[in-house]
């Protein structure tokens, strides 16, 4: 049984990672409000949000089976608490902080409209913690950490998440909108 655990801790893990890439990648776009071909902005959203929740879900599936199997030896501190676990600590810590992380960019995201929307944002913004925590626990604790299909993976998600941050923060609309609303509030006020 501990088998059929640790083989389903391991596929729900590396689908976990896919999706929360895709999620980061999805959520840069989405903030950069720029519609996808064919698919409004809106849709970017929608989109981006099932992507967590499926991400979510995968992830959820990967401790829990985990906590099941003998060799991982997890314990529900384990899931709480970084750096206690008794294989690979701090392999392990790494993803109990993205975990951790997870949880809280869900509860934020569930209670958004009731959050000053200056929390959600900074809740929400820890993505850009958690997803390289998250790829780091991938590589130094997953059993396929050191495989060269998980590594060439690893590079191509890694890369695909930097050039989006980079096109997004390069973005000349990115850098200007902020100018243009101040610009109008100071018109505004003359």
């Amino acid at each position: 049984m501990s088998e059929v655990l640790w083989a389903i801790g391991r596929i729900s893990g590396v689908m976990s990672l896919l999706l929360f890439t895709a999620s980061v990648l999805l959520g840069v776009l989405t903030r950069a409000g720029k519609p996808l071909p064919g698919l409004p902005r809106f849709g970017i959203v929608l989109v981006h949000r099932n992507v967590s929740l499926l991400a979510t879900v995968f992830l959820a599936l990967h401790v829990l089976t985990l906590l099941g199997d003998s060799y991982a030896k997890l314990s529900l501190v384990d899931i709480v608490i970084p750096f206690l676990g008794s294989y690979e600590p701090f392999w392990q810590g790494l993803g109990t902080v993205a975990f951790d992380l997870v949880v809280a960019v869900v509860v934020t995201a569930l209670l958004r409209h009731r959050l000053p929307a200056r929390v959600f944002r900074l809740v929400h913004g820890s993505v850009y913690l958690l997803w390289p925590v998250a790829l780091l626990h991938s590589l130094g604790n997953g059993t396929d950490g050191s495989s060269g299909w998980f590594v060439a993976l690893a590079v191509v998600s890694a890369a695909s998440v930097a050039a989006a941050v980079i096109w997004r923060v390069a973005s000349a609309r990115f850098r200007s909108a902020p100018l243009e609303r101040a610009e109008r509030t100071m018109q505004r006020m003359r």
